[in-house]
């Protein structure tokens, strides 16, 4: 398990998935204090997201409950 929030962001820029379970472990080390590198890893992560280089589940789910609910 990665401890520093950099070396989280490495292994889902890597797998190009973001899970709930990670994204809820890199909200607890965002709470603490850390180095610049971890939040440039963040802020670079972000931007994965946002381009569409990582897939982030939370939002899948959030994207499939509204197909649901209009198909209803």
């Amino acid at each position: 398990m990665a401890t520093r929030l950099c070396e989280l962001v490495e292994q889902v820029l890597t797998t190009g998935y973001l899970d709930v379970q990670t994204e809820r472990q890199l909200k607890a080390l965002l709470r603490q204090e850390h180095k610049p590198e971890d939040f440039d890893a963040f802020m670079n992560l972000q931007w994965a997201v946002m381009d569409g280089l990582v897939i982030q589940e939370s939002r899948e789910r959030y994207r499939q409950q509204l197909q649901r609910s209009k198909r209803a």
